[in-house]
């Protein structure tokens, strides 16, 4: 089954074009209503008395190439179905419909469909008396000895560029001038670890091997130039980095990042880190998204496109626009810092020895960090299988800590307070801030002479408290507080005999009432002990074995 959501296939791209007409925030894009094969979006403000622009292609580009319909862009988008170039009727139509006596300007990606479709339809319409100039975008630098290089995501800044020329009233010839001189000053090139899902189609059997990356794939998921073995993020802006600044040479740059659709947010961050500090950082004068401009569906990639800037395009580029898809320019600058004084709420305490307590913190960590797979792999069927990475992060911290020498084992207050002060800092998640309130609140119990076990039942609280957990609800106090509750009241052997009751019981409970479990349906839950509440029932095993 593909991985895409659609309702009938026969529809979709009209289905997608009507909503992302609905949702366009400036309110100015009308489809034309000719044929339901004919996907024409028009700005709807459009009064013929200027040069117009229009562009298009295969759906699955979006934003491209409706997404740039509007005010200071394209005046018309002929979409195509997926990947496949619209009809030479659809962009006749198109043409007809917005070019008045100043004429039109095609904006094509070099495709062989998109230039013959567009091609004749600009001399059809010709034949009507209208004016009609063409320019081919070839921006892609994959291939170095095509003859035909293909047109990706730079197109988008000839579109801006074009568009604006045009908004400032300027001939059809100024305007394709323009466009002309953006293409021949223009280069990119993509990348990509996972192809696009066609909707209806079986998923592809991973073309791309793991740990591997395609470079130069096509849009259309043609396959790429060569194979990086590679998914290193400073690795691959290199490799990007290199060709595109040996095609563009000296000179200031405005810098496309373009997602292919399927990168997330934080890794296209990640990517334009490592980009701001590439071989072409002191170049870099704006820089344009990271964002998806000129997708390919729910690619795995994307891409770099460099555009040599002189005043008319640097002009051009930062020009207020009416679309959906467009991402303003972003002056490049390093990174702000701000000088701040750091807090330090820490712990005073001066380090002394005790075997005994040692003993029991050495078995405590050492038998946390044994656990951590285990933890893991109970924690990958109920959660985000991490528990068991959590707690031993936090156990190899204190046990570094105790073969420094650095505790204060013989003020058992102040090395709860201490515990609590480092579990809050190298454990991450919930988890470490959950600890950190126990043990905070347990070494203040003890402060105010409190025994042992309950001070502990104090921290215990205070973390049911700000945690929101109750016993019953399947997690790590389904074990603690049984077991705290018989220490008090019989020992420890007996609080290990009740955390691993507790623990047990959490295999037959129905739906977890708080914690990560609590968003796993209970089915997913039957017949697995909750991670937390078996770390603390081995805990209390651990101790007594001593």
């Amino acid at each position: 089954m593909s991985r895409f959501f659609f309702n009938d296939r026969k529809q979709l791209v009209n289905d997608a074009i009507e909503g992302m007409l609905i949702s366009a925030p400036h309110g100015n894009l009308a489809r034309l209503d000719i044929d339901p094969a004919i996907r024409v979006v028009v700005r709807a403000d459009w009064d013929k008395s200027r040069v117009a622009v229009i562009s298009g292609g295969g759906s699955g580009h979006e934003p491209a190439h409706a997404g740039f319909v509007g005010k200071g862009m394209l005046t018309a988008a002929v979409c195509g179905d997926l990947f496949a170039s619209p009809s030479v009727e659809a962009v006749l139509n198109a043409i007809v419909a917005v070019t008045g006596d100043r004429g039109c300007l095609l904006i094509v990606k070099n495709y062989t469909g998109d230039r013959l479709n567009f091609g004749l339809a600009a001399e059809k319409a010709k034949r009507y008396g209208l004016k009609v100039e063409m320019v081919i975008v070839a921006d892609d630098i994959a291939l170095p000895n095509n003859k035909q290089p293909r047109g990706i995501a730079g197109t988008a800044l000839v579109h801006k560029i074009a568009g604006y020329v045009a908004e400032q009233g300027k001939s059809l010839n100024e305007v394709r001038d323009m466009a002309r001189q953006a293409c021949e000053n223009l280069w990119s090139l993509g990348v990509a670890m996972q192809t696009c899902n066609l909707p209806g189609s079986d998923d592809e059997e991973g073309r791309i091997k793991k740990g591997h990356v395609e470079l130069g794939l096509g849009i259309h998921g043609e396959p790429g130039a060569s194979v990086v073995e590679t998914q290193n993020s400073k690795a691959i802006i290199d490799t990007l980095v290199q060709p595109l600044l040996a095609q563009a040479g000296e000179g200031r740059l405005a810098v496309l990042i373009n997602n292919l659709g399927g990168v997330s947010a934080l890794e296209m961050a990640l990517l334009t880190k490592e980009l701001a500090h590439s071989a072409l950082k002191d170049q870099i004068a704006y820089l344009i998204g990271p964002a998806p401009l000129v997708s390919s569906l729910d690619m795995k990639g994307f891409s770099l496109s460099l555009l040599k800037l002189n005043a008319a395009f640097e002009q051009a580029l930062n020009a207020p626009v009416e679309t959906l898809g467009w991402q303003k320019p972003v002056a490049f600058a390093p990174l702000r810092t701000l000088t701040h004084t750091p807090l330090h709420d820490s712990v005073e305490f001066t380090p002394s020895a005790n075997a005994h307590v040692a003993q029991h913190v050495s078995a405590v960590a050492e038998r946390l960090i044994a656990l951590e797979n285990r933890l893991n792999a109970l924690d990958a069927k109920v959660g985000d299988g991490d528990t068991g990475s959590t707690f031993a992060q936090g156990a190899r911290d204190i046990a570094q800590w105790l073969e420094e020498d650095r505790l204060p084992l013989n003020d058992l207050p102040q090395l709860l307070l201490l515990v609590g002060e480092r579990l809050a800092t190298v454990m991450g998640g919930s988890s470490g801030v959950l600890m950190s309130i126990f043990f905070t609140a347990a070494g203040e119990g003890l402060r105010s002479g409190k025994p042992l076990p309950d001070a502990l039942l104090t921290g215990l609280a205070q973390m049911k408290h700000y945690g929101g957990a109750e016993l019953g609800d399947r997690t790590l106090i389904d074990a603690l507080q049984p077991a705290l509750e018989a220490w008090q009241k019989e020992g420890l052997q007996a609080a290990a005999r009740a955390a691993k009751e507790g623990a047990d019981a959490t295999t037959s409970m129905g739906k977890a009432g708080a914690g990560r479990s609590s968003y796993v349906n209970k089915e997913n839950l039957q017949g697995v002990a909750d991670p937390g509440a078996v770390a603390v029932a081995e805990v209390f095993a651990a101790l007594v074995r001593l």
